[in-house]
């Protein structure tokens, strides 16, 4: 009986502290005297909690309130140096590495672009190996641990935002399965751990990159104060993430659908993952370039996609006042059409009352596509659903998913009241790792 009393009060105390934490995070600086009646805790309780992670290093004092005939109040917030964060994103075409401290704040970065190579999975850990070595989070296996040459505080961990589906195995241990690039139960955290030593007390949180870009677009994006929305990534492929108020959705074992790979068009174009018909092969950056050299447009020479959809957009909306060319506008406005669809299709199942667009592509795309994608999804969806939904652009920019991944950690470190993991565990389980304003579920 003692021992699980004591359980008790320690769980209580955790709890207690990831209140404070996460009212003062998302909330903003606060007074101890406001925090009572904002997380229902008491004075005392307050109090004692503040004081806690004050001695802790959590909290600082952020400035001064008047009060109504007494002493000014001290606002207090989460420390941003108090801690770091490192966010990684293996997307389609590079792998970005950051150390970002506790408000999210990038205190640097290094990229290593992906060319023939691929996907190699041997090839990605030897960038995020470097990375995470070269920002200040660790080192090659067996070396002594970095303290942080970026500064800013102990490492609390590693959040990496990978394309496909992100599972555990028979034994519990994470795997990633990623179709279109080649991946069938990749143990990714195993082979990271096994190649960088992280600091004790550190680990790996492994994660679908578009959950990840929607993590992140609601904490401090154009999600932030939504209570249900759908965030689209556009890049070289697509997928979506779906955040309800406190609703999962997701495929098998709680897991990530795949959004992407609804199919829009019967026996239609040949995807990336073998099926026919995707929506990934119709609205993606890939897809679009193939989609408008058939059509008889001409890239660059040596044009990476990033440099091809600028050619496209050049081409169907030139700058120095030519004629636009008729083909590159019929296949931009096919593609808008596509993602209208796609995204009526998360308003009819979800009813979001935003949609945000993301990813690369999506923001480049998204000044001169977006006035029609908006057309089409009303066209497509349901009156009732599109008559509260707003489509936007993410706020973010093109590097948001590292931001997302970085979530990762963090919302893990909010659930155990600031306290450093023992046992190393990924966002892929039931709910979204905790502290988020919403719960929230990937479909790439």
């Amino acid at each position: 009986m003692a021992e699980r009393g004591s359980r008790t009060v320690r769980d209580l105390r955790v709890g207690n502290r990831a209140t404070v934490l996460r009212r003062l995070y998302f909330g903003g600086p606060m007074s101890r005297q406001a925090l009572g009646p904002a997380t229902g805790l008491s004075s005392g309780s307050v109090s004692n909690v503040v004081a806690e992670l004050a001695a802790d290093g959590l909290l600082e004092e952020a400035g001064v309130v008047e009060s109504d005939g007494g002493r000014p109040r001290t606002l207090l917030r989460v420390a941003p140096s108090s801690g770091r964060l490192i966010g990684v994103d293996v997307g389609e075409t590079r792998v970005r590495v950051a150390a970002l401290d506790l408000a999210l704040t990038e205190l640097a970065c290094t990229e290593s672009p992906l060319t023939d190579s691929g996907h190699d999975v041997e090839l990605i850990v030897r960038h995020i190996r470097d990375g995470v070595t070269e920002v200040g989070g660790g080192s090659r296996g067996g070396g002594a641990p970095g303290s942080g040459a970026a500064g800013g505080g102990d490492l609390i961990g590693v959040g990496v935002g990978v394309p496909g589906i992100v599972d555990r195995d028979a034994s519990g241990a994470t795997v990633v399965h990623g179709q279109t690039i080649g991946w069938d139960a990749v143990p990714l955290e195993m082979m990271l751990r096994e190649a960088v030593e992280l600091p004790p007390g550190t680990a790996y949180f492994v994660d679908n990159g578009a959950r990840a870009l929607g993590q992140a677009e609601m904490w401090c994006g154009g999600g932030r104060g939504a209570r249900d929305a759908a965030i689209v990534l556009v890049g070289s492929g697509v997928g979506a993430c779906v955040v309800t108020d406190g609703v999962l959705h997701g495929g098998a074992r709680g897991g990530p659908a795949e959004w992407g790979h609804l199919t829009v068009s019967v026996r239609g174009r040949r995807c990336r993952c073998g099926a026919r018909g995707c929506l990934e092969a119709y609205a993606g950056a890939e897809a679009l370039l193939e989609r408008w050299q058939e059509a008889g447009g001409q890239l660059p020479p040596g044009a990476d996609e990033e440099t091809g959809v600028s050619a496209l957009l050049a081409a169907a909306y030139p700058q120095d006042g030519g004629r636009p060319d008729p083909v590159a506008l019929a296949v931009l406005d096919e593609t808008a059409e596509y993602l209208g669809a796609g995204i009526s299709d998360l308003v009819n199942l979800f009813g979001p009352e935003r949609v945000l667009v993301g990813g690369w592509a999506g923001l480049q795309l998204g000044p001169r596509l977006l006035p029609a994608v908006r057309e089409y999804a009303d066209a497509y969806a349901l009156r009732h659903p599109a008559a509260r939904v707003t489509i936007d652009l993410g706020k973010l920019g093109p590097d948001a998913v590292t931001v997302g991944a970085a979530t990762l950690p963090l919302a893990d470190f909010f659930d155990r009241g600031g306290r450093r993991a023992t046992p190393p565990r990924t966002g892929c389980e039931g709910q979204m790792d905790g502290g988020g304003p919403a719960s929230m579920s990937a479909i790439s």
